[in-house]
């Protein structure tokens, strides 16, 4: 079982915009309770090399003084993404406006993903870029100084593609706006708020930004900690009989509260409790195990746990009757094809799950087995998943590829350490 509380990392997501929007300004700023996980790391030594001076004070502070972005030096190499998606897209709508050429590269996974939906728009602004012939990195980025105002309607609810326009919007002349077809997660607008640039929220669907005249950064930022990684401690708790966690200073954004509500819509025993409200909302969640019921998921609930679907689906296998996850066919180009791999990953392990080309039907309850060596593909979240599979069967899987979870939650493994109680322990 699962006793006890953690303190999750910070948000990954949070983490990448803090350090874009610190090293935009001219000073010296510390970032705490962030994340540094591979990912993250990756911007970082972009910025690096783009001048900026940064400083990792401890493994969840950031001291970085920056020179301004008008001050922004050429990188004498390509800007290594890694494995970071977040980082290669954000970067391009700020690269798209510097007066020099960069290139953006990544590992062999990151390769594969689709750069085409931030290209289009930034193109439509007056960017010059050049992806692959098959639309992915590298991407060559000759910067343009005399960028245009849009009004772009995203085919896809999409943050990062949302982002990368709003940031290159502010370099731009005029008003720049972006129109999604479901709310996507509104970090990068938070930091708007919070920074006093000139942004409006015209609807959840809406948002706009006008050229900023003056960068600047709090001297001192809080990271509010990832819903995406306190997501496996959810579901775990809740699928593990005897289990009661809870999870502190966790980011309670409104775009992000998927994985909560879907669990509370399959009986899960949740509870939130609200602690800050400035800026991020942050607070206590506090879990316990309970039979879940089947649900259906499509729509507008997808963009609020799209990172969260596949540990989702994993609770399915255990809740009684059927689930449905539909309108994920964004899951197909995350760090691996996540249909496919979580499909494949619960099949071994005993679960009935069958795709769809944007989603999962999962039969439950299932009697989770052992079955040979597991792969996490690469992908940490689906390391994650496994490692939680492990914990609610009992017995050691044989994963591959598990230091993926290094990515996104670099203590995961501690943490689990610090709440598993085995049977015959004293409470």
């Amino acid at each position: 079982m699962l006793r006890g509380t953690i303190q999750v990392p910070g948000d990954k997501s949070i983490t990448h915009r803090a350090i874009i929007f610190a090293s935009l300004a001219a000073k010296r700023s510390k970032i705490t309770d962030a994340l540094l996980g591979q990912d993250c790391l990756a911007t970082i030594d972009c910025f690096r090399s783009l001048g900026v001076t940064i400083f990792i004070e401890n493994d969840t502070t950031v001291v970085i003084d920056s020179p301004g972005v008008e001050q922004f030096q050429q990188p004498n190499k390509p800007l290594d993404c890694q494995n970071s998606g977040t980082t290669a897209r954000l970067l391009m709508g700020i690269l798209s406006a510097l007066p020099f050429e960069t290139t953006l590269i990544g590992d062999a996974s990151l390769s594969k993903r689709p750069m085409q939906r931030v290209v289009t728009p930034l193109t439509q602004m007056g960017a010059r870029i050049t992806l692959s012939e098959q639309g992915t990195l590298p991407a060559v980025i000759v910067g343009n100084q005399q960028l245009k105002s849009i009004t772009y309607h995203s085919p896809i609810a999409s943050a990062q593609v949302k982002s990368a326009v709003l940031l290159a919007g502010l370099f731009a002349q005029g008003t720049t706006t972006v129109v999604e077809p479901e709310q996507s997660r509104d970090h990068t607008e938070r930091f708007f708020e919070l920074l006093a640039y000139p942004f409006a929220q015209i609807s959840p669907y809406i948002t706009t930004i006008t050229r900023c005249s003056m960068f600047t950064f709090p001297d001192i930022y809080s990271v509010p900690g990832d819903i995406s990684s306190a997501a496996f401690w959810l579901v775990g708790a809740t699928v593990i009989p005897g289990s009661d966690v809870t999870l502190t200073h966790v980011g309670l954004n409104k775009t992000r509260m998927g994985i909560v509500e879907a669990l509370q819509k399959m009986n899960a025993h949740v509870s939130v409790q609200v602690t800050n409200t400035d800026g991020e909302q942050t607070g206590i969640i506090r879990v316990q195990s309970h039979q879940l019921c089947g649900a259906i998921f499509s729509g507008a609930q997808i963009p609020k746990m799209i990172d969260e679907l596949p540990i989702l689906a994993f609770a399915a296998t255990q809740a009684k009757g059927q689930t449905i996850i539909r309108d994920a066919k964004e899951l197909r180009v995350k760090e691996s094809d996540r249909i496919t791999q979580t499909a494949k990953v619960l099949n071994q392990l005993g679960a009935n799950v069958s795709t769809y080309e944007d989603g999962f039907m999962i039969e439950g309850p299932t009697h989770l087995t052992q079955s040979g060596y597991f792969n996490s593909f690469g992908d940490h979240r689906l390391a994650m998943l496994l490692v939680i599979a492990q914990t609610c069967i009992g017995e050691a899987l044989q994963i591959e590829n598990l230091s993926a979870y290094k990515v996104s939650y670099p203590t995961f493994l501690e943490d689990l350490e610090s709440i598993q109680i085995n049977e015959g322990e004293n409470e």
